[in-house]
């Protein structure tokens, strides 16, 4: 016959005994504190004491050492100037090209689509291009409210901690009180260069060797402006194909210079600094049509690569559709 329970060594046993019944509440309550064995949670007092003391030391530590690699690292940090700069940087030296206004909506982000008789469509286009450019238009919004802006010309530098203004209220059918020409079906798109600290442009401002690429219209206009005017970076928006030529019609550029002048150059992170923009007025461009446009800065340090379906500095590409 079998005999539940252990037999130990001096001949006696230990039985086996059914576990205490314990409802639910019991049991969780005999969790969080268990005065028969004096646990709370699982340990004792004393367990949980060194345990908390541990991992204060531990957390603490942690985070001193943040503190110190923290502190190492912002003391290395110039506010003003980047580290690497020009071809030490991830940026380089190729600024890009960027143009406004752009949609909100990510599905047509390079497509300027409206109907110039529709009110609303034309209000949501012009509403995007007053918030792009209300620095431009109030300088009490900048850092410092604009009062280091100066005037400029090609004759007088820029004065030191001082910036140029941009005044696009003085360009005719692209100044906001004329809705940037959307209203008549004559939209004016905004075209910027990248800001890249430190770099300066080199010009094309030898009228006898300009690039056999560019275009005549810019051509004839380089040879036409004044010689203090030549130290520009030029822009010129064509259409990317043949029959988007035959759509896009004829093009106006403010400021008159068409292009970025010099004295905007280099960026140098000055407070209130605002970068030049070039306003293309579409004059009369084909309605109810898709027309692809592509505009490109020229300056001989803006590589330009021409190929489709290829990010290139210099150049910038959008879609232009205005219905009746």
């Amino acid at each position: 016959m079998s005999v539940p329970g252990k037999q130990n060594q001096n001949n006696t046993y230990e039985f086996n005994r059914m576990p205490e019944y314990k409802t639910r509440w019991r049991t969780v309550r005999d969790f969080i504190h268990d005065p028969a064995e004096g646990t709370y949670c699982g340990n004792t007092g004393k367990k949980w004491a060194i345990t908390g003391i541990f991992y204060t030391c531990f957390f603490s530590a942690l985070a001193l050492l943040c503190a110190i690699c923290m502190k190492g690292l912002m003391a290395t940090i110039d506010y003003e100037k980047p580290r690497w700069i020009l071809e030490e940087s991830l940026i380089g030296t190729n600024p890009g090209l960027g143009f406004r206004p752009i949609s909100n909506n990510t599905d047509e982000r390079s497509l300027i689509w409206y109907s110039s008789s529709d009110p609303n469509s034309v209000q949501k286009w012009t509403r995007l291009l007053d918030t792009f450019l209300a620095e431009y238009q109030n300088s009490s919004l900048l850092p410092n409210g604009g009062r280091n802006q100066q005037i400029c010309n090609y004759d007088t530098p820029v004065k030191p901690g001082h910036v140029c203004a941009v005044e696009v209220n003085n360009w005719g059918p692209c100044s906001p009180a004329q809705q940037y020409g959307f209203n008549n079906s004559a939209p004016c798109i905004f075209i910027k260069l990248n800001r890249i600290y430190g770099w300066l442009p080199e010009y094309y401002n030898d009228t006898e060797n300009l690039p056999s690429e560019m275009p005549q219209s810019l051509v004839k206009h380089i040879k036409s402006v004044n010689s203090t005017w030549l130290n520009t970076v030029w822009v010129s928006c064509t259409g990317e194909d043949p029959h988007d030529n035959e759509s896009i019609g004829e093009l106006n550029y403010y400021p008159e210079g068409q292009g970025f002048p010099g004295y905007y150059y280099p960026y140098q992170n000055i407070p209130g600094y605002l970068s030049p923009v070039v306003a293309v007025h579409f004059l009369r461009p084909a309605r109810n049509r898709i027309i692809n446009v592509q505009c490109r800065a020229w300056a001989k340090n803006i590589k330009y690569t021409p190929s489709k379906g290829k990010r290139s500095g210099g150049v910038v590409h959008f879609e232009l559709m205005i219905d009746e």
